[in-house]
C-alpha cells in the first residue's frame, strides 16, 4: 500500500456522512447544523495573542521554525516562494468549483469508501452535529471528478491544482528538512525525505458557505490533523483558531501573502511528543463565504513512523528520551485516526 488514497478504502463511511448540505436552499440554520455551545465561541478567543510568523530567508529560520513547532504547533510563514499569481490561480478555480449549484457538485461526490472528491468533512460522524462546510478532496490528478464538474472545461482546474500540489511538495520537503534540524538523527533515519515515491500528499479545498446565522454554526469541529505537517492557504476572512494550552483558542488572523504550517500527529511521534500536534477549528465569524486549501505532507503508507533521535542512555530530559509511542505505519495510524479520532495518540503510547 502506497498511497493515502489506499489507505482510506478499509474505512468506508455512510452516504449520509458524506453529501454536504445544499446551503443555497436554507434561510436558517436547521437544528442538525446548531452547535449549542457556538454563540461562545466568540468570547474564548485571546485577541491579544498570535502565533509566530517566520521569514523562510531568515538565517535563524531552522531555529526559529523548531521553537515555534514546539512552543505552538503552529506559524505563519512568509517568504515561502510560492507565486502570488498561483495562490489567486487556486483561489479563483475554489470559488468556480463550490459556486457550482449542490446537483452539479454532486456528480463529484466521492464514494463511501474513497478519499477523494466532493463531500463534507471525514471527521463529521464523531460529533453529533453537522458541520457548515463543503470539502473537495484530492490526491493527484483531480481529472475523473473534475470532468464530471466541468465536462468541457476542467483541464484548468486540473492543471492549477497539479501545479500547487508540486510547489507545495517541495515547500513541505524543506519545511520537515528545518524542522528535523531540531532532532539529533542519523542520515539514515531521513533518507526517505524527498526520494522519489516517499511522501503520500492530499490537497483539501474547503468551502464555508454564507450563514445566516453564524453564531450558530461551527465551521469545522476541533481536530488535530494526522499529517506530519499541513499548509494552510486561507482567505481574508477570518475564522481559524489553534488550541494554546494554559490560555485557550487563540485566532489565526489572515496575513497577506503569509502561509499557516500546523504539525501534525505523525510528526508528533517522530519528535516524541516535543512538537506538538495541534488542535484547531474554524468558527463561523462573518456571515460571509470562506475558502481555504490545505496541503497534507505524510511518508508514504506503508513507511514506519517511530520516534527518532533518541539518546541511547535510560535518562529522561525534558522531551523524553524514553519512547513515548510505539512504531506505527502510516495506513495504520490513519486507521486508528479514522476509528478514534482525538484518541488516536493515546493508543499508540508505550
Amino acid at each position: 500500500m502506497s498511497t493515502l488514497s489506499e489507505a482510506y478504502r478499509d474505512h468506508p463511511l455512510h452516504l449520509h456522512q458524506i453529501i454536504p448540505l445544499d446551503f443555497d436552499s436554507v434561510r436558517a440554520v436547521p437544528d442538525s447544523h446548531v452547535w449549542p455551545e457556538s454563540g461562545e465561541l466568540e468570547s474564548n478567543d485571546h485577541h491579544w495573542l498570535s502565533i509566530p510568523t517566520i521569514d523562510l530567508n531568515d538565517p535563524d529560520r531552522a531555529k526559529l521554525i523548531g521553537h515555534a513547532c514546539e512552543t505552538w504547533g503552529v506559524f505563519q510563514l512568509t517568504n515561502h516562494n510560492i507565486p502570488l499569481n498561483l495562490l489567486n490561480e487556486v483561489e479563483f478555480e475554489i470559488k468556480r468549483l463550490f459556486s457550482l449549484p449542490a446537483r452539479q457538485k454532486l456528480k463529484a461526490l466521492r464514494s463511501p469508501g474513497g478519499a477523494i472528491g466532493y463531500g463534507i468533512a471525514r471527521i463529521s460522524p464523531f460529533f453529533n452535529k453537522y458541520m457548515w462546510h463543503e470539502g473537495f478532496t484530492i490526491m493527484g490528478s483531480p481529472v475523473d471528478h473534475a470532468m464530471q464538474l466541468w465536462p468541457n472545461g476542467y483541464q484548468r482546474f486540473c492543471d492549477v491544482m497539479e501545479d500547487y500540489q508540486k510547489k507545495m511538495e517541495e515547500l513541505a520537503t524543506t519545511l520537515i528538512h528545518l524542522i528535523l534540524q531540531n532532532i539529533s538523527m542519523s542520515e539514515e533515519e531521513t533518507k526517505w525525505l524527498g526520494s522519489p515515491g516517499g511522501s503520500s500528499t492530499a490537497l483539501q479545498l474547503n468551502s464555508y458557505p454564507n450563514c445566516p446565522d453564524p453564531h450558530r454554526a461551527m465551521g469545522l469541529a476541533p481536530h488535530t490533523d494526522t499529517s506530519l505537517l499541513t499548509i494552510l492557504h486561507q482567505s481574508t476572512i477570518s475564522g481559524l483558531q489553534i488550541f494554546k494550552e494554559g490560555f485557550g483558542w487563540v485566532l489565526v488572523y489572515p496575513t497577506n501573502g503569509a502561509l499557516v504550517v500546523n504539525i501534525g500527529d505523525l510528526l508528533h511521534i517522530l519528535s516524541n511528543g516535543r512538537f506538538i500536534s495541534v488542535l484547531h477549528r474554524v468558527i463561523m465569524k462573518e456571515p460571509k463565504q470562506r475558502f481555504s486549501v490545505a496541503f497534507f505532507y505524510c511518508p508514504r503508507t506503508d513507511f514506519h513512523v517511530f520516534p527518532l533521535g533518541l539518546s541511547s542512555g535510560d535518562e529522561d530530559d525534558d522531551h523524553g528520551q524514553v519512547p513515548l509511542y510505539r512504531s506505527v505505519s502510516v495506513a495504520e495510524y490513519v486507521g486508528i485516526k479514522s476509528k478514534n479520532l482525538d484518541k488516536a495518540l493515546s493508543l499508540i503510547r508505550i
